[in-house]
């Protein structure tokens, strides 16, 4: 239990940012016209000196001192999809057996870790070790607390010694200078001149599953790999629609409080908990920020959802599809862009048929996502993303934008120059006096869309529940600040002119909408006919992550990312080769631990229960009992565990031929090609094994085991 709930607890409001060293508390610690300097560094307005980082330094030392702290880390975010940290002491030898407390400017602002060994996807050869550990300013330290001690967290940026992005924090950053350049050039053609920032917000919604801690820990698959890679269903699963919204039982609902706790003393604005479709399964939603400190936030609560499952006996499983079956996980980005002075882009206000700027940023947004859908596609390309995508939890793998009936009959007259008058806002009549008339919004929402509008801003929901937020938000970015720079090309040239801005504005949402509203679908996205739909359309649609992570190095997508300075044509390759050997990686290490639990376990078990049921039948015959049904028992688990047997050797023969490919794309190919169906077949076998196999003989927990009991 942490230390902001005790048998006294203080206030909630005593608990937030108790941990965090926030502007609030620099505004506390430091000199006025040092932190007068640091607000115009996190502005971008001026450089950060080694003179200012001197003050802060101390000022965060002494804060950290004080709660605790006896270690500082640059915290970033390699391109391995986890967080990385080296803990160094504040301790500085005097030479006569004391010591110092010291943290300077130096040490705050820069950190040199081994570069050696993190993903480069060959922007750094193996010898080539020397990596740089950044500050960013903009994103503020934390203090974490565990059982062994208390750590100072910087967030940092991680860059080679030539300086290209080996993390996922630097391309976001340089989105957000991108779409901040672009809108306020749009705004200030406008005649918008109050806003002297725009930044993208994002509010991510994390999904996972808990189960009991000592069942995990007898599942290899799932200590390996994060996700059952046999399992039969139960009798029950999620249809009888009983566990989303429901009652949080007791042992989560602990779980919840503290980790609520560990999350507000950090600074993490955790908002909204709840029971989620699947058994075990729950959701985490924070409060919509900057996209940088989301990225960041996003990744302290997947890390803290671990550690705190753990000290209640309980394992976090954040794959994207841990269990076969049910739903799987994942992760919706709210995204919106807002300005410094409090204007939400993407707010249609009470008539938006009238009003032509989130007429304008809204047909951005649907441009951005029809021309750069293989790229958007690309963000969200995971192997384990691959098992979820197209089912009926989760976006189908097509792209397309919902915007609801309303907006997009708006959108359709303006595209045909026809008047259009926004319909009143009605109200619900439930039928009951006692009850409220609810206003009803303008539009539905739709749960399979991939790119939803969901009132002031859009939901982007094909991101994996163990992916980083941070390159989807990047790409996002990037995407939409293409277009803006085109439409402000156009409205600049218009007031260069002396041309009617507002005209050109109409002109510019109409050609765009009608060029790229076949991306637009208010539909069931489940539905076999929106596939062909879509592909009458000629949307592009990949089936799987191997098929679209080279879009990354596509021409197109190397150009817009050059365009905007968010990636160079070398990082945009790297991530593209990075993206292939990890899914390579990941399905090597599943079809191993397939192989390991069917010959060592599963083939035994089926085997032995075979000779129990032969055993039961000639004991049966001998006496002169109905001995049929045994006999065909025996007979059915033999057969199986000779069909195990014979496709685990079928696996671990296609594995060996795949690992000799050297190639990433076309290794990534052979395992979605010739590795994944064996491991399908694998599967089939075993799970109908487990169906008729004793009770007592089944090596590993259930699925009901590990879905009704924690």
């Amino acid at each position: 239990m942490s230390e902001a709930f005790t048998d006294n607890p203080i206030g909630l409001a005593e608990i937030y940012g108790i941990n965090c060293f926030s502007n609030s508390v620099m505004r506390e610690r430091l000199p006025k016209t040092i932190y007068t300097e640091m607000l115009k560094v996190q502005a971008g307005k001026r450089e950060l000196t080694l003179d200012i980082a001197e003050v802060v330094a101390s000022a965060m030392r002494d804060w950290a001192l004080e709660r605790g702290a006896t270690h500082y880390t640059h915290w970033f975010h390699p391109l391995s999809g986890i967080s990385a940290e080296k803990h160094d002491s504040f301790i500085s030898p005097l030479g006569d057996g004391r010591v110092l407390l010291e943290f300077s400017g130096k040490e705050l602002v820069k950190g040199e870790p081994d570069a050696s060994s993190f993903p480069s996807g060959g922007l750094r050869a193996t010898f080539e070790a020397r990596g740089y550990t950044a500050w960013d300013v903009t994103s503020p330290a934390f203090l974490k607390k565990t059982p062994s001690g208390t750590t100072l967290y910087i967030p940092t940026a991680f860059v080679s010694y030539f300086g290209h992005a080996l993390d996922k924090k630097v391309p976001l950053l340089r989105s957000i200078e991108a779409i901040n350049k672009q809108a306020l050039r749009v705004l200030g053609a406008l005649g918008v001149t109050e806003a002297k920032r725009c930044t993208p917000t994002v509010g991510p919604e994390q999904e996972y599953f808990l189960v009991n801690r000592e069942l995990y820990k007898k599942r290899p698959d799932l200590v390996l790999t994060g996700r059952t890679v046999f399992g039969s269903l139960p009798a029950k699963g999620q249809e009888m629609e009983d566990h989303y919204f429901g009652a949080i039982p007791a042992k989560v609902a602990s779980f919840m409080r503290e980790l609520n706790e560990d999350l507000w003393s950090m600074g993490v604005t955790a908002k909204t908990q709840h029971n989620e479709v699947a058994p075990n399964q729950f959701e985490l939603a924070c409060v919509y920020t900057s996209s940088n400190v989301a990225a960041d936030m996003n990744q302290l609560v997947m890390e803290t959802i671990n550690s705190v499952a753990e000290r209640h006996g309980l394992a976090a499983l954040m794959h994207e599809k841990p269990f076969a079956g049910i739903n799987g996980s994942g992760k919706h980005v709210n995204w919106a862009l807002g300005t410094d002075n409090g204007l939400n882009l993407l707010e249609p206000g009470s008539d938006p048929a009238s009003n032509l700027r989130f007429m304008l940023f809204i047909a951005a947004c649907v441009e951005a996502v029809d021309r750069y859908a293989p790229q958007l596609r690309a963000s969200v390309a995971t192997s384990g993303n691959d098992c979820r995508l197209g089912g009926n939890e989760a976006p189908p793998a097509i792209i397309s934008v919902f915007l609801g009936d309303e907006l997009s009959a708006i959108f359709d007259a303006v595209a045909e120059g026809k008047p259009y008058a926004t319909k009143e806002g009605g109200k619900l009549e439930i039928g009951a006096a006692s009850l409220p008339k609810l206003p009803q919004d303008l539009t539905d929402r739709n749960r399979t869309s991939p790119f939803a509008f969901t009132g002031n801003k859009f939901e982007f929901r094909m991101v994996g529940s163990s992916q980083s937020v941070a390159t989807p938000s990047a790409i996002l970015n990037t995407a939409v600040a293409d277009v803006l720079a085109r439409f402000a090309d156009r409205l600049e040239a218009a007031a260069k002119k002396g041309g009617d801005i507002a005209a050109e504005e109409r002109a510019i949402i109409a050609e765009s909408y009608k060029a790229h509203r076949r991306v637009v679908f208010n539909g069931n996205g489940y539905a076999e006919e929106w596939h062909r739909e879509a592909e009458r359309r000629g949307l592009p649609r990949f089936r799987s992550a191997v098929e679209v992570i080279p879009e990354f190095a596509s021409q197109a997508g190397v150009e817009l990312f050059a365009r905007h300075g968010v990636f160079t044509k070398e990082e945009a390759e790297s991530r593209c080769v990075i993206y292939l050997e990890k899914y390579a990686k990941q399905v090597n290490i599943e079809a191993g631990i397939m192989v390991e639990m069917a010959k060592r376990y599963i083939f035994p078990a089926a085997t032995a229960s075979a000779e129990d049921y032969a055993r039961a039948a000639s004991s049966l015959a001998a006496v002169g009992a109905l001995s049929s049904p045994q006999e065909l028992r025996a007979r059915k688990l033999a057969e199986l565990a000779s069909a195990v047997s014979e496709e685990a050797d079928k696996l671990e023969k296609a594995l060996t031929g795949v690992q000799e490919i050297e190639e990433p794309l076309a290794e990534a190919r052979a395992y979605r090609e010739s590795v994944i169906p064996r491991m399908n077949a694998l599967r089939d076998k075993v799970d109908a094994v487990e169906k008729i196999v004793e009770g007592n003989r089944w090596p590993f927990p259930t699925y009901q085991e590990l879905l009704f009991s924690l």
